[in-house]
């Protein structure tokens, strides 16, 4: 019989119950949730059948038979929960963003090297059906050297940037939302040559950041894609004032481009508990499939549907499985995290 990969949970709010658990649905032949600690369990959410539910962090950390705690607290506890399980032997998988400085970040690293275990950002938007869609288009080379690619996440959510009056950092945009799409650039593009950040607090000095335009440039052709002799911006903006959201992905490379208008539609479906238990879940219809217009080689002009790429969040543990279980190399690198963390702090550093 196939080892499971034993999980735990530090924390039992949305994140747990959400983004993490439901996706585990299609997976049970592999990852089984034992035990889920909160310092206070309430009655929230409803509790998922054969986990054991504690309010004793120490039955969590000290159990032999757990090989990963997810850790799905507040953003401002992350570093000192992690800290704090690393300390205890345990494998960590830390939610998204992973801390608040390149400081804190390192030293994490640093412990769990100490410890001889494992520690790794959630970065299960790798997987968004969107983002899937646009490597399958670039791969395809239909596009020819790419010369620009857009990413915007927006909302229309005024009152959240209304209803803060100070600034922090754990509060801002760029570290809460930023964190999804940066990897998602970081993983797929490498890291930039160079960048450029606008960076705002639309509503004046001293307020919450709800604003970001991060341009990252490439000048450099890799196995993945080509880019034109002047180099490939990939902007990556978002912002709570869009009362119209803009398209999810446009690509735009020398002989054509790509545009997806909207986004994964799994975050939608789980937040409606529309589960993946369904075979529709997250799945896009012809409606929303992206559309390709470009030149080809002989130059004969071709406007077309592509077909989105199932996408699947539940990826992440597939991988994680392989890294813990059988020893495989981890999805999301040191690297790539610390490489996130240097940028977010930067764009940042004017902020008060």
């Amino acid at each position: 019989m196939t080892r499971k990969l034993t999980v735990g949970y530090f924390g039992n709010g949305k994140s747990t119950n959400r983004y993490h658990i439901p996706l585990l649905m299609r997976r049970r032949d592999k990852v089984c949730v034992k035990t889920i600690y909160a310092r206070h369990l309430r009655d929230d959410w409803a509790r998922w059948d054969g986990v054991y539910y504690t309010e004793n962090a120490e039955e969590l950390l000290s159990d032999p038979e757990i090989d990963v705690v997810v850790i799905t607290t507040p953003a401002q506890a992350h570093y000192s929960i992690a800290k704090q399980v690393l300390e205890a032997g345990k494998n960590v998988v830390l939610e998204k963003p992973f801390t608040h400085s390149v400081k804190e970040a390192q030293e994490l690293f640093d412990l769990a090297r100490d410890k001889g275990v494992l520690i790794q950002c959630y970065q299960n938007r790798r997987f968004d059906s969107d983002f899937l869609t646009v490597q399958k288009v670039i791969a395809s080379k239909k596009l020819g050297p790419l010369c620009e690619v857009e990413m915007h996440y927006d909302y229309y959510r005024p009152e959240v940037p209304e209803g803060v009056d100070h600034y922090k950092k754990d509060e801002s945009y760029v570290y809460n939302h930023a964190c999804h799409t940066v990897d998602q650039v970081i993983s797929y593009f490498g890291t930039p040559d160079e960048r450029r950040f606008d960076v705002r607090q639309l509503l004046g000095s001293g307020r919450m950041n709800d604003y970001f335009d991060l341009d990252f440039y490439y000048f450099k052709n890799t196995d993945a894609f080509e880019v034109t002799p002047g180099g490939l911006k990939v902007s990556v903006k978002s912002s709570y004032f869009r009362v119209k959201e803009r398209p999810s992905f446009v690509v735009y490379g020398q002989r054509g481009m790509f545009v997806k208008a909207e986004k994964d539609k799994q975050e939608a479906d789980l937040k409606k508990f529309y589960f993946p238990d369904h075979a529709d879940f997250g799945l896009d219809g012809p409606e929303n499939f992206g559309t390709l217009t470009y030149y080809d080689e002989e130059g004969h002009y071709h406007e077309e549907a592509v077909e989105t790429v199932p996408g699947d969040n539940g990826r992440y543990y597939d991988y994680l499985y392989e890294t813990i279980i059988n020893g495989a190399v981890p999805l999301v690198s040191e690297e790539q995290t610390m490489a996130q963390m240097r940028l977010l702090e930067e764009a940042t550093s004017h902020l008060n």
